[in-house]
């Protein structure tokens, strides 16, 4: 199968680079796979296509302000840093860094000395794909030094700087896990509203967590989608989101994936069940590489809400393993013709 084969054109001017002043005003596009219709929406109507019993499942992850901006020590050069994992407690992270030529094993890059908030890193090793380990001396608690001089970890195709109301609007309203470089974009339309009247209307709600890592940044670099490898991400299930998913599943109601980090997590903590005959999600913690293609077999996600994505991503590989995809590129290509908003601040699409 060719990367190539999930190629699209996307004219520049669709590439969102604000929010919506209101997250569930944005456009919804719902594609029927049982009919092989479209239907365009307002993401305020994606309660109308679930049913009392159905399982909204959301990534909880929160993202940290990631991106730090600093002095090589010595040179006075300027550094940016994006951390994308944290490797020990003790502040250990692997982190991409710009100019990364600039900086080798020893050097330190000076972000704050100022008293009783210091944040200095060393550089103290190479990771995968020119990424740099880094040990950082802080005063007071890490978290806090981050929040004080870190910025949004916004992604390339959103032509700004990050912006103190990005701190917000880049988070879903139901965050809560530390963790991510990345927003679980597909939730930002949530609001604390339209997610009470799921409840009301009968609709389960259940929380996990999949803290969204470098992959993310990485584009697919070889022309065969088999012979890509994901980056593992490290996820959590809780005892009761199991619970709430696989009473859904045993009583036949859909589970509704929010996102592709969702999506990962469910099929990743998939498990067949002897005594029901089907697939359940199994609680606990863990660390998934898992890539979703199409001819993949989902064991747990009837259904999927999500953003449009790049072209030739694996984001865009995976929607079309739950549809078809020549009947997704097709949605794209109208989704292009009726001017949607692309990517993480942009529309949303329903598939179901």
């Amino acid at each position: 199968m060719r990367v190539d084969d999930f190629d699209y054109n996307l004219p520049e001017e669709l590439i969102a680079q604000q929010p919506l002043k209101e997250r569930d005003s944005c456009r919804l596009m719902v594609l029927k796979r049982d009919l092989g219709e479209i239907e365009h929406k307002k993401f305020s109507d994606v309660l109308d296509y679930l049913n009392p019993g159905d399982c909204l499942v959301m990534n909880d992850s929160k993202v940290i302000p990631a991106r730090l901006f600093g002095i090589k020590e010595g040179t006075g050069a300027k550094i940016e840093f994006l951390l994308i994992k944290r490797l020990e407690e003790n502040e250990v992270w692997e982190t991409l860094v710009k100019p990364g030529k600039r900086v080798k094993p020893g050097d330190r890059v000076i972000f704050s000395e100022e008293k009783d908030k210091k944040l200095i890193a060393e550089i103290i090793g190479t990771g995968e794909d020119g990424t740099r380990i880094v040990s950082f001396d802080y005063d007071g608690i890490f978290m806090e030094r981050l929040e004080e001089m870190g910025a949004m970890p916004l992604p390339p195709y959103i032509d700004r700087p990050a912006t103190e109301e990005d701190r917000e609007d880049y988070q879903t309203v139901y965050n809560r896990v530390e963790g991510s470089v990345a927003a679980p974009t597909a939730g930002l339309h949530f609001t604390k509203e339209l997610l009470a009247k799921a409840n009301e209307k009968g609709v389960k709600l259940a929380y996990l967590t999949l803290h969204v890592g470098i992959g993310t940044f990485r584009p697919v670099k070889v022309d065969t989608v088999e012979n890509h490898h994901m980056h593992f991400e490290e996820y959590m299930v809780s005892e009761e989101a199991a619970s709430a998913i696989n009473e859904t599943i045993k009583s036949g109601g859909r589970i509704i994936s929010v996102g592709t980090t969702s999506t990962r997590t469910l099929e990743s903590a998939s498990k067949f069940d002897e005594e029901t005959g089907k697939y359940l999600v199994s609680p606990g913690g863990g660390s998934t590489d898992i890539f979703i293609y199409p001819g993949y077999d989902f064991k747990i996600v009837d259904g999927l809400i999500t953003n449009f994505h790049l072209p030739k991503s694996t984001l865009i590989m995976l929607i079309s393993a739950i549809y078809d995809k020549d009947k997704i590129l097709e949605a794209y290509k109208e989704a292009v013709k009726e001017k949607y908003r692309f990517f993480s601040y942009g529309d949303a699409m329903l598939i179901i």
